[in-house]
């Protein structure tokens, strides 16, 4: 089994503007790159990670694809284009069409002071050019409304494959099940929308939170997509404010230890590679 973190950053503050990350970050807020995550990574097993933007900026994507080429434990990247600006984000994947590691595109929605953004007339257009690319979308959807907008694009793109990051922030602290719940079932109806198993320590108390707490959200998400649409991201560095690698990775273990060999496989592996397309990793089974 080829193992893959699906959902990993890396920001350099020296060669990246990242507006988004301020002091109020605590321990994050520094430069992260290969030499903090690999050893984690071995500790684990992780073959290989999906990198993915953590700035609406070409100079992100560019910095993604410098680190990938001297770090070949990155198997993919999901870069950025201004899909709200289709002349443009045309011109951009064109130029990337050379890279067969870039192979899908995400937009800091919940960072847009437009909640509605991914309903805009010009994002539609840019969402039409993934389509035509065959080209993945990553949504974070962080409120309710951004879970809204998947069932609309859906509808617009069905052969738009979109995976919902972190199973978009389930209100797992709280105890909470409504809205997220409801908005995750209109959003599943569509068999080329996929989920992360990514980031839910942050959406639990970042001090106690253990497998049980994440369970209920975990095992409905899985009750809806199944393990062929569900792949497992660490969500490294951001992982760091609650727990860090080593406790996502065990805690993500228990989560799954009761499922058969074979969707174990698909969720921390196979689902990714057949998702994102990634070379060179066998078929998906992986």
């Amino acid at each position: 089994m080829t193992v893959i973190d699906a959902h990993q950053h890396f920001w350099n503050l020296d060669r990246v503007d990242y507006p988004w990350l301020t002091p109020d970050h605590g321990v994050i807020h520094r430069t992260w790159e290969e030499p903090d995550l690999e050893d984690r990574l071995d500790q684990a097993g992780v073959d290989h990670t999906v990198i993915v933007q953590s700035m609406d900026s070409f100079a992100d994507t560019e910095y993604m694809i410098e680190v990938a080429d001297r770090w070949p434990v990155i198997a993919a990247i999901v870069g950025w284009v201004p899909l709200d600006r289709p002349d443009e984000a045309a011109a951009a994947l064109d130029l990337y069409a050379g890279d067969p590691r870039i192979v899908g595109i995400r937009h800091l929605i919940h960072e847009d002071p437009d909640p509605d953004w991914l309903q805009r007339a010009e994002v539609q257009e840019g969402l039409a050019l993934l389509t035509q690319r065959d080209m993945t979308f990553d949504v974070v959807a962080v409120l309710p409304r951004h879970l809204e907008h998947v069932p609309y694009v859906s509808e617009r793109h069905p052969g738009l494959r979109m995976v919902i990051d972190h199973l978009a922030k389930p209100p797992i602290a709280d105890q909470g099940w409504e809205p997220w719940a409801g908005l995750l079932r209109a959003a599943a109806e569509n068999p080329n929308v996929y989920v992360k198993l990514s980031g839910l320590n942050t959406a639990a108390d970042w001090s106690t939170w253990t497998a049980d707490d994440l369970r209920p959200y975990v095992e409905y998400s899985l009750d809806l997509f199944g393990p062929d649409r569900m792949m497992y991201g660490g969500d490294w560095p951001v992982s760091v404010l609650a727990g860090g690698y080593p406790k996502v990775w065990a805690e993500t273990q228990r989560l799954l230890e009761t499922l058969a060999p074979a969707e174990r496989a698909r969720i921390l592996g196979g689902t990714a590679t057949e998702f994102y397309r990634i070379r060179g990793l066998g078929d998906s089974d992986a």
